[in-house]
């Protein structure tokens, strides 16, 4: 008889989940904690900043430094890790395009539950877990800092932005500004423009006759 869909779904998905790499910058060993509530220790370390890691206006540029300065501490649920997350988001102005550099001291805090302490109605949440006694920080590490980045950056608070008539950019030209002529003018305008246009051509103009004048 054939597998229940849902069923093979759900143990397919239980028993294909990717084992963590060691040798990832982002995998963490909590070995040293022993699982001994009230256990800690301190993580000190620079990792390149993985792929895709902001917005899409300001972010991480991929490989740029990330430090790390950390607390694991071992709870009764699992692995409490906080501390803070240090790096410069690179983005552009969105109102005068110019680069904007921006640096970050983000708080991080979360807990990673053991396997066995997680209650059936938890299994399919959001929440982190220690694998095999290592636990992945970069999805916690991803919600930190793109929560923290400016969701319109700016080059500075009080940027003019860019001319809505040419582009010139404000900042560097504080006294740019165009002649607006009044629309009221422009009929009259007009108007002049196409007698004096038709004065240089050679047309008649009133009181111009072809009758010779009188001595």
């Amino acid at each position: 008889m054939a597998a229940s869909p849902l069923r093979t779904g759900t143990v397919s998905c239980r028993e294909n989940t990717i084992r963590l790499n060691a040798r990832s910058p982002y995998v963490l060993d909590t070995r040293e904690l022993g699982r001994r509530p009230g256990s800690m220790r301190k993580v000190q370390r620079t990792v390149p900043a993985p792929a895709e890691l902001g917005t899409e206006v300001i972010g991480i540029p991929e490989g740029t430094d990330v430090k790390l300065d950390l607390r694991l501490e071992a709870v009764m649920e699992g692995v409490l890790v906080s501390g803070t997350v240090s790096a410069e988001a690179v983005g552009e102005c969105i109102r005068c395009l110019e680069e904007v550099r921006l640096g970050l001291n983000v708080q991080i805090a979360e807990l990673f539950s053991y396997p066995e302490n997680r209650v059936a109605e938890d299994q399919d949440d959001d929440r982190q877990e220690v694998e095999e006694d290592m636990i992945n920080l970069e999805p916690a590490l991803r919600d930190a800092v793109v929560s923290e980045l400016p969701f319109q950056p700016v080059c500075r608070e009080d940027c003019p932005g860019l001319c809505s008539e040419c582009g010139v950019r404000l900042a560097d030209d504080p006294d740019h500004s165009h002649e607006v002529a009044d629309p009221r003018w422009a009929a009259l305008q007009g108007i002049l423009t196409d007698g004096v246009s038709s004065k240089d051509s050679g047309s008649p103009t009133v009181g111009d006759t072809d009758e010779p004048k009188e001595s």
